[in-house]
């Protein structure tokens, strides 16, 4: 059994099948682990959730950023942006069907014998591994529940940008919510910074990816992230990045876990302009 882990698909169903044929991937033996994002602003986002969600468990995802906003249009609580193009998903027949499988998505993931974590973003430097699972957990009780809707009426903002185990309510679960979806740069206090999304090296001096801030809890455990197109495929400190920017003409890449990890790569057509 091989297990495979993919960046960000964003609706680029062709580069995804693609993918998968150089793969050799078969559901009958293989799991595929997507790393978030993978629906919205490619072309075909409904053909997308419809495999995903019918690999069953072939497959494991973590919810993005991208699913997040989905859903909070879906539910009426966010009007779409112009890039967005799921409204494919939200006019389809089996639309109920594909919001409710999202919604119980999880927003981490962990293979123990594997010996890999997945999020879509980031990693607080403030939180353990079991923290990260426990702070996932309690997002996911909150998206599968009763409380989505009015969740999804305070979710977006960018503060708070520093962990406290005090915080509470609505401040609590949205930087929970960022950290596993829009986290990239921090900074030596493990302050996130959401409003820059550029190249490293790009960025203003006092802020650094979160995985290179100093004292990181999480800096002896293997974490697969996306999120990142503009950092790319990229191995440091113990994180993979798979986000090498499909959407935006450059590639979908997959990683094969285990003893002998290995590279694949797939070109993409789904070419938008960086926006």
């Amino acid at each position: 059994m091989a297990h495979y882990a993919i960046g960000d698909v964003q609706g680029c169903y062709d580069p995804l099948r693609r993918l998968l044929d150089k793969l050799n991937f078969d559901p009958s033996q293989d799991q595929l682990w997507f790393a978030g994002d993978m629906i919205n602003r490619g072309p075909q986002s409904l053909e997308v959730l419809r495999f995903i969600k019918a690999l069953g468990d072939s497959a494991r995802c973590v919810l993005g950023n991208h699913e997040c906003h989905f859903l909070a249009v879906a539910y009426g609580h966010k009007k779409p942006h112009k890039a967005d193009t799921f409204k494919q998903i939200i006019e389809a027949e089996d639309a109920d069907s594909l919001i409710q499988w999202l919604r119980f998505q999880p927003f981490f993931y962990q293979d123990r014998k594997l010996g890999y974590s997945m999020l879509h973003a980031g990693v607080p430097a403030q939180w353990s591994l079991t923290d990260t699972q426990a702070y996932a957990k309690e997002l996911e009780a909150v998206i599968q529940g009763d409380q989505l809707q009015s969740f999804l009426a305070v979710m977006y903002g960018n503060q708070p940008d520093l962990w406290n185990d005090e915080l509470g309510g609505d401040d609590r679960l949205r930087f929970i919510i960022n950290s596993f979806t829009r986290m990239r740069f921090c900074d030596k206090e493990g302050r996130s910074d959401l409003s820059f999304s550029g190249a490293v090296g790009e960025q203003e001096e006092h802020l650094m990816p979160w995985f290179k801030v100093p004292k990181r809890r999480t800096a002896n455990d293997k974490i697969l992230f996306g999120h990142w197109s503009t950092l790319g495929l990229h191995q440091e400190n113990n994180t993979i990045c798979l986000d090498s920017g499909c959407l935006w003409g450059g590639e979908l890449s997959a990683i094969k876990l285990g003893t002998n990890e290995e590279f694949i790569k797939q070109d993409c057509r789904c070419a938008l302009q960086p926006f």
